[in-house]
């Protein structure tokens, strides 16, 4: 769902210390592979643990994919208005925070932009973009303030429904791969696993440290498109990271790259310069909803923002065929580069 990506660095098979065994499993969801290192106690059944694991993912998927016709988040898109529609417990808790980091974010992050997705053929409906669609999603009534957006989608999470009061066509590809990596973290704890790092694309999360008492060391992803390296190296420990950015889902419009994160504010792709951001916070849910804000907010305004709320953040910017460095808080210093101290 996002195009920048955080690459964790191979590990051994072998974990350091105690009587952990170091487990690496994986498997397919949302077009893309979710994948868990762990450092499991010993008689961890590895089979079980795999299908949790890939229970959890499913079931995000099954909830909030825009391109599963039976999906949760389909029926609500297509529910008549003022319609309630009965949804599970963890997509409204979804949709809560997508609604706060829309209104902390002033819209930079809107979670309403499905049929601007479709229209530039980044979603289900088209893979190229169409002028008709595209005219169509501008002409439809803008909201005068990110605040309307409470307004037209109403929750009920002690009912567990939610309904809409205006034609909106909910994505949240902005913010539930990141929980999906949260409802991994959490099925590893429920197993008695303490050291894991887990990831699906672009973001990924650390419970404690490896099981030798080292941070998990995850490679940030140089925003170059048509092949993978380096940008820089930092370390994780009970944290989480997600990068957005514009350089693995775009289209190209003459000389300008215009991502597959969507600025509904301006009516279309985003297309500031900024070419990924990398955030760090507690929970993957969040690094994930503020990695795409701040890449919408772009450097100045989301530089602002960023300071504002306390955030950790790293912009690269595209600066006269040059990478410029932008970071706050951990990455105030940079990411290490690889093989640096």
């Amino acid at each position: 769902m996002h195009g920048a990506r955080s690459l964790p660095l191979r590990f051994p098979p072998a974990a350091a210390g105690g009587d952990a065994t170091r487990l690496q499993l994986h498997g397919p969801t949302m077009g893309t592979r979710w994948a868990v290192t762990c450092d499991a106690p010993a008689g961890t059944d590895r089979q079980v643990l795999h299908a949790a694991l890939q229970a959890a993912v499913a079931q995000v998927d099954a909830q909030m994919s825009p391109w599963k016709p039976d999906s949760d988040l389909v029926r609500l898109n297509h529910a008549p208005l003022g319609a309630w529609v009965d949804l599970p417990a963890e997509m409204l808790q979804v949709l809560a925070r997508a609604l706060e980091v829309c209104r902390l974010s002033g819209g930079a992050f809107d979670p309403a932009v499905g049929a601007l997705v479709d229209a530039w053929g980044f979603g289900s409906v088209r893979d190229a973009p169409d002028a008709q669609a595209i005219r169509a999603a501008r002409a439809a009534p803008r909201r005068p303030t990110h605040h309307a957006l409470e307004l037209e989608l109403e929750l009920d999470r002690d009912a567990g429904r939610a309904r809409r009061s205006a034609p909106l066509q909910l994505d949240l590809c902005g913010i539930a791969k990141g929980y999906a990596v949260d409802r991994m973290c959490t099925v590893l704890q429920q197993h008695g696993v303490q050291h894991a790092l887990a990831a699906l694309d672009g973001e990924l999360r650390a419970l404690g440290p490896q099981g030798d008492g080292t941070p998990w060391a995850v490679a940030l992803e140089s925003p170059q498109a048509g092949r993978r390296a380096a940008q820089g190296v930092i370390e994780l420990q009970d944290l989480a990271v997600a990068t957005s950015g514009d350089y693995r889902r775009f289209v190209q419009v003459g000389d300008a790259r215009l991502a597959h994160s969507m600025d509904s504010r301006r009516g279309g792709p985003v297309h500031n310069g900024v070419a990924s951001v990398t955030v760090l916070a507690p929970t993957c849910m969040d690094a994930d909803a503020w990695a795409t804000a701040l890449l919408v907010a772009g450097p100045g305004e989301g530089l602002a923002l960023a300071q504002r709320l306390g955030l950790e953040a790293l912009w690269l910017l595209r600066r006269g065929g040059a990478l410029v460095e932008l970071g706050l808080g951990r990455f105030g210093a940079a990411a290490t580069p690889p093989g640096g101290t």
